[in-house]
């Protein structure tokens, strides 16, 4: 039986529900690492569990686009429900208590829906500035849900994005990114869309043929390298929140950040070929990133300079 703080007991078995769902994907070791705090556990869960269902209605085999954007518009109606206080459903019985007892903002839980339609409406992305508009929504609320869920900071409806905020979400779209980039001998083959900026492809004389054919070459080579190197300037931008943020919220950031920027070493050494092989860290290498992460949340970061302007995104479309 699942038993966690703040959870009713009628609401056990939904919040079980949703860690079930949480532990067969892939969020599973970070959701449960001991570095977050037992109490925003199983809010986490509710909220993944969420993300990851509507995530999967998005390549459900033997649906088509128009069948999969009607499960996503059910998926929406249900959350509003939720909202109101009349969910039909374990996932949204756990997260209209979730929303209840930390006020997280819902507009966060929208925003990933209208990643998840992006995911089926846009097949290809003209340039590195779309792809940073799809991270807005795939990537980003997510570090606003866990800084709001952390204390870290409440965001008051039309009021500036707060500084934090503006930090994460750079580190937010660098981390998705660099997940698109490692993902790219997968992605076009599981009905995701072809995430690769279509003027860079342009520009170093890449196909789209070349890339499902999985026939690596120079050009490619120098394209992924010339993306990896614009992720890590996104990753330098949010580098300050570093020295925002309380233990062990920091150190956990710290790691993350480490495995990430581990991740496009990787792909540099293999010289931007990630079509055959999807880059892995080994056991060592975590390990190693952990040990630098406890160094570098230590000691404050030596960049303070701020991001780019990042509007509050606009969620009109997804409640349609």
């Amino acid at each position: 039986m699942f038993h966690a703080q703040n959870i009713p007991i009628h609401l056990e078995n939904d919040f079980h529900y949703c860690r079930e769902i949480v532990r067969k994907s892939a969020d599973q070791h970070s959701l449960e690492s001991l570095l977050v705090p037992r109490k925003l556990r199983p809010f986490l869960f509710a909220i993944f569990a969420f993300a990851k269902t509507a995530d999967d209605f998005t390549g459900l085999p033997g649906r088509d686009d128009a069948a999969r954007l009607r499960l996503l518009d059910d998926w929406s109606r249900r959350l509003l429900q939720a909202e109101s206080g009349t969910p039909d459903h374990p996932i949204f019985r756990a997260l209209s208590h979730t929303l209840d007892v930390t006020t997280l903002p819902s507009v966060y839980l929208h925003e990933l829906l209208i990643a998840c339609r992006m995911n089926i409406t846009n097949k290809r992305y003209e340039s590195i500035m779309e792809l940073e508009e799809y991270c807005r929504y795939a990537a980003n609320p997510i570090g606003r849900i866990i800084m709001h869920l952390a204390g870290e900071v409440i965001q008051e409806h039309h009021q500036p994005v707060p500084l934090k905020i503006r930090f994460s979400d750079a580190n937010c779209t660098a981390i998705m990114l660099t997940h698109l980039w490692q993902n790219l001998g997968q992605d076009p083959w599981s009905g995701r869309p072809l995430y690769l900026p279509t003027d860079e492809m342009n520009h170093f004389g890449v196909t789209e043929e070349m890339i499902l054919a999985r026939r690596f070459t120079p050009m490619l080579g120098e394209m992924m390298l010339h993306l990896v190197s614009e992720t890590r300037l996104l990753f330098h931008q949010g580098q300050p929140l570093m020295d925002m943020l309380q233990w062990p919220l920091k150190l956990e950031l710290a790691t993350i950040l480490e495995q990430e920027l581990a991740i496009l070493d990787k792909i540099e050494a293999n010289g931007g070929n990630t079509l055959r092989s999807k880059p892995q860290l080994s056991s060592w290498t975590r390990a190693s990133c952990l040990l630098r992460a406890l160094t570098r949340s230590a000691s404050p970061s030596p960049v303070q300079t701020s991001p780019r302007p990042i509007d509050p995104p606009n969620t009109s479309q997804d409640k349609k």
